[in-house]
């Protein structure tokens, strides 16, 4: 970030930063950081606070008026929340009884996740699959966790990506689950902890590391803060 800023204020575009990482801003010293104590990805602080975020991205656009720095300065607010906690919202029962569970579930989600897609418009689904084809793809992860060998149950693409089309869907169905608005990684942590699908890509990352499927997959089907052994928190 540091370096990027200061190429462009060296082709004469005047720049400015919002540090979320204080250790991070303080190493690369850009020309002008604005430091907000907000949790991680959310550099303007309140979802759905438009107010607050614009008040953010003035205090930003304000440090324009130095003319040489670097200038670090803190937002004069801080934000916290139960960041790691688990969102509290509960899936509907889906019958589909002669589906794996971990489909059930997310079949069940679809008519869920339309209804948030349907008030937000947008989707982070659709690295790999649409979120109609979710489902499915989460039984194929069931079957490299109960020790198929991943490269012949038909996955449509790479792992890490189907991983993240699936935390994706669960995350943005659990915005219409849930009467507020989540924490941080609150929905992320909910569907690592407290889902069947969940559970199933939790146990699919280890089959991969027993399957030698490389460190990429391993690594990033997961983000790192949500590594942990399979099952906790999920209903039998």
């Amino acid at each position: 970030m540091g370096t990027l800023a200061s190429v462009l204020e060296q082709s004469g575009i005047a720049t400015v930063a919002i540090s979320i990482i204080r250790e991070q801003i303080e190493a690369t010293q850009p020309p002008r950081a604005l430091h907000c104590e907000f949790p991680l990805g959310r550099p303007l602080g309140k979802p759905g606070d438009s107010e607050f975020q614009h008040q953010v991205l003035d205090a930003a656009f304000d440090l324009l008026n130095v003319e040489s720095g670097p200038v670090l300065v803190d937002y004069p607010e801080e934000i916290s929340d139960d960041a790691d906690a688990p969102l509290s919202c509960t899936i509907p029962p889906a019958d589909h009884s002669d589906k794996h569970p971990a489909e059930a579930e997310a079949l069940g989600l679809l008519p869920i996740w339309r209804r948030t897609y349907e008030k937000y418009g947008r989707t982070t689904v659709g690295k790999v699959v649409t979120p109609e084809q979710v489902p499915e793809i989460v039984t194929l992860f069931a079957r490299i966790a109960d020790g198929e060998d991943w490269t012949s149950v038909g996955l449509p693409g790479d792992p890490t990506k189907l991983g993240a089309d699936i935390k994706n869907f669960y995350e943005e169905a659990s915005l219409s689950l849930s009467e507020s608005v989540p924490g941080a990684r609150q929905a992320e942590t909910w569907f690592v902890t407290q889902t069947k699908a969940g559970d199933v890509i939790q146990r699919a990352r280890i089959a991969l590391e027993e399957q030698e499927a490389g460190s990429y997959f391993t690594t990033y089907i997961l983000p790192l803060t949500q590594v942990r052994e399979p099952g906790s928190g999920t209903d039998e």
